[in-house]
């Protein structure tokens, strides 16, 4: 008999402390998971959205097999799971009321859940985006690469990297931090982003990375004005804050791009980053609110 239960629990620190062993033992998997919630931890829930954040797991003969969490407004992130915990984590959450406006999984597990969100509540799911999740293999610098260099952005650049970071967020259609000035303010701080200037000192691209945590660090944000494209500067970006991650002793260098932008993921395979899996995101509009 299946003795598998959904267990809601109440903030990130006990989250944390049951399911944090579960989740650093597969870190690439859960590398959104893993650095979401350690800066929740780190910061509280106001770095990230409005409302309090949503956490459980799914426990079996005593142990963590599975987790999800959520953080208002942002869609449910769920590690994998087999259609029949698909569904019981759909009716665990249903029973518990309040929103569940997406998802955000494995292809796998956010089919089945979409799925077995709309039987339950009637709401259509509708395919947002599909995501790839890259590790870094051996770095390779960009051939040709543009002139220039690359370097920490510091605090005369917080204008800049907030306004970067707002159209960076425009771009893929996401939410976004609600203060992009305190986003660039804490990961300049923290040393987290990288800008690629030209010879004369302009800043024309830039990158950024996840604290790390649980030995692996992401490379995040990676944007490069419109006007500025096809010249070979997010890759050049893209590789030198990879070559920081790998500095501070990360043992996974990973990054997480949109099936949708082939040039993107031209990129970053360009300079030696490597399929690992391949994600789903799926908005449940209408009776999921329910």
């Amino acid at each position: 008999m299946d003795t598998s239960t959904w267990r809601r629990l109440p903030d990130v620190h006990s989250f944390l402390a049951r399911a944090g062993d579960f989740l650093r033992s597969r870190p690439a998997l859960h590398t959104v998971a893993l650095t979401v919630c350690e800066g929740l931890r780190a910061q509280g829930s106001q770095a990230y959205g409005d409302g309090a954040p949503v956490f459980g797991v799914l426990e079996r003969d005593g142990e963590v097999r599975a987790a999800y969490f959520r953080t208002p407004p942002y869609r449910l992130i769920v590690t994998p799971l087999t259609p029949e915990e698909a569904g019981s984590l759909a009716e665990h959450l249903h029973a518990g009321g309040g929103p569940v406006p997406g998802v955000n999984a494995d292809d796998a597990t956010a089919a089945a859940f979409a799925e077995a969100w709309r039987v339950r509540t009637g709401a259509a799911p509708l395919l947002h985006e599909r995501l790839r999740l890259y590790r870094l293999g051996e770095l390779r610098w960009p051939d040709p690469a543009p002139e220039g260099r690359g370097r920490v952005a510091e605090a005369r650049d917080r204008e800049l990297v907030a306004r970067w970071y707002v159209e960076f967020v425009r771009d893929i259609g996401g939410l976004g931090h609600r203060d992009p000035a305190d986003w660039a303010d804490t990961h300049i701080a923290e040393r987290l982003i990288t800008l690629w200037e030209t010879p004369d000192g302009v800043p024309v691209s830039m990158a950024g990375m996840t604290a790390k945590v649980a030995g692996q660090i992401r490379v995040t944000a990676v944007y490069t004005p419109a006007e500025l494209r096809g010249r070979g500067f997010a890759a050049a970006a893209t590789a030198h804050v990879s070559r920081a991650a790998l500095a501070e002793d990360a043992a996974e260098v990973l990054l997480v791009a949109d099936l949708a932008n082939p040039t993107s993921n031209g990129v970053y395979q360009r300079v030696g980053f490597r399929p690992v899996t391949d994600f789903a995101v799926y908005d449940l509009a209408g009776a999921a609110d329910g």
